[in-house]
C-alpha cells in the first residue's frame, strides 16, 4: 500500500514540473549556443568601443545584471517599479536616492545549476514581470559559457538590461527567431 502511495506522489510530481520540462525543450545547445554567444560577444565588444572613459567592470554592471540574486532583485523591483508613477521615481531621483530601476530585457539561464533550487523560482518571477527566459545548456557547462561573456569564470544566470544598445538589438533577434521557430514547430 506505502509503495503505490509513493509511486502515486512521484508520478504526480513529474507531472507538476512538466512545465519547467517544456521550457527546457527551448534552451540553446550546441551550435546555436556557439552562435548565439559568438553573436552577443561581438555586440559587447563594439558596444565596448564606444562606452568611453568608463572601466570594463563598471560598464558591465551598466549593461548586465549578473548572478540568480541580482536578477531576482530586479525583478521583484520591476513589479514595484510599475505601481509606482513617473512623478514619483523623478522626485527620488533628485532627492538623491538610488538611479531609477532600468528593466530586464532577457535572462540567461544555465540549465546545469547545481543544485537545482537555486534558479526554480527564476522561470515563474521572470514570466510574471513579462522577461523571457533563454536557456543555456553546454556539455563543458553552460555556466562556464555564461561567465565567459561577462569576463567572470562562471554565470549561473545573466540578465540583459534594456538600454537600447546593440546588445539589446541582438537580444531582440534571437528572441524573435525563437518566436517564429516555435510557431513552425506548432
Amino acid at each position: 500500500m506505502r509503495k503505490k502511495k509513493f509511486q502515486k506522489n512521484l508520478e504526480s510530481s513529474k507531472a507538476s514540473s512538466a512545465p519547467h520540462e517544456l521550457l527546457a525543450t527551448h534552451c540553446y545547445e550546441g551550435e546555436g549556443l556557439a552562435a548565439l554567444l559568438k553573436r552577443l560577444e561581438r555586440e559587447v565588444e563594439s558596444a565596448k568601443l564606444s562606452k568611453g572613459t568608463l572601466p570594463e567592470k563598471i560598464w558591465i554592471k551598466q549593461q548586465f545584471s549578473i548572478g540568480v540574486n541580482d536578477i531576482t532583485r530586479v525583478l521583484e523591483r520591476m513589479a514595484s517599479a510599475e505601481v509606482e508613477s513617473s512623478a514619483q521615481e523623478s522626485t527620488a531621483v533628485r532627492s538623491g536616492r538610488k538611479a531609477p530601476l532600468v528593466p530586464l530585457q532577457a535572462v540567461l539561464l544555465a540549465s546545469d545549476c547545481n543544485p537545482r533550487w537555486l534558479t526554480k523560482h527564476l522561470p515563474g518571477l521572470a514570466s510574471s514581470r513579462g522577461v523571457p527566459l533563454i536557456f543555456v545548456k553546454d556539455k563543458k557547462g553552460g555556466s562556464l559559457r555564461l561567465g565567459e561573456l561577462v569576463k567572470l569564470k562562471t554565470a549561473i544566470a545573466i540578465g540583459v538590461k534594456a538600454k537600447g544598445s546593440g546588445i539589446n538589438k541582438a537580444i531582440e533577434e534571437v528572441l524573435r527567431d525563437k518566436e517564429s521557430s516555435r510557431a513552425v514547430e506548432l
